[in-house]
């Protein structure tokens, strides 16, 4: 495929995930139909099936750019900030940040989300690929923090740190207040903290209460 092509087919493939936001945000998930988001995006039923074989994979696509966005956003933090509490923090924040364009499609897409056993809950296998970059992004923030803590804990905690954001996304998307202002009031009481706990985690009065609650995570997770 040569360069020029390649470009189109990518300029053409964000044209249909830009129309299926808004049309979701606008009419609903379920009454939505790729016809619809077709035409709309100026392109052929069949050309839109070409590139998304259904409304699910428009929403991965979605999940995928917002991933990409939060990466880019975070990179000069993660590339300066040696503090575990200033890393964390700045990564939720920015991810509030980028995903404030897409508001009002998530707080009428959550209810889809939120489903257990819906291919696009974030907890899915289809939703895999854009956890994993998720998880590897609180992977950075734990692994150039200079703050001490538990080995162990280490190696879990950016899993830990996923699911925290998790609750953080759930808070925010009934959030309504200008800007989003009491989510980040959440970041702002809840980042110290989850820091003071990671700080105690390697004291040895508290180490076996640490090792406690792994042994609890990893039981959970099986």
């Amino acid at each position: 495929m040569s360069e020029a092509r390649s470009r189109g087919s990518e300029s053409t493939r964000e044209v249909i995930v830009a129309t299926a936001l808004r049309l979701f945000r606008e009419r609903g998930f379920e009454a939505t139909t790729m016809r619809a988001i077709a035409a709309e995006a100026g392109v052929s039923v069949g050309n839109a099936y070409y590139y998304f074989d259904s409304k699910e994979a428009l929403v991965q696509a979605y999940y995928d750019r917002a991933q990409a966005e939060h990466e880019e956003a975070c990179r000069a933090l993660l590339a300066t900030e040696s503090a575990f509490a200033a890393r964390l923090s700045g990564v939720l924040r920015e991810w509030v940040r980028v995903s404030e364009p897409y508001h009002a499609f998530a707080v009428k897409f959550f209810k889809h989300a939120a489903e257990p056993t819906n291919p696009l809950s974030p907890f899915s296998a289809q939703s895999s690929p854009a956890r994993e970059a998720s998880i590897g992004i609180y992977r950075q923030v734990v692994e150039g923090a200079t703050d001490r803590m538990d080995a162990e804990l280490r190696e879990e905690l950016p899993e830990l740190l996923w699911l925290l954001s998790m609750g953080m996304v759930l808070f925010w998307v009934h959030d309504t207040s200008d800007g989003c202002a009491r989510t980040y009031r959440l970041i702002e009481v809840t980042v110290p903290l989850v820091d003071r706990l990671v700080g105690l985690s390697h004291l040895p009065g508290l180490r076996g209460i640490t090792k406690d609650f792994i042994a609890a995570v990893h039981e959970l997770r099986a």
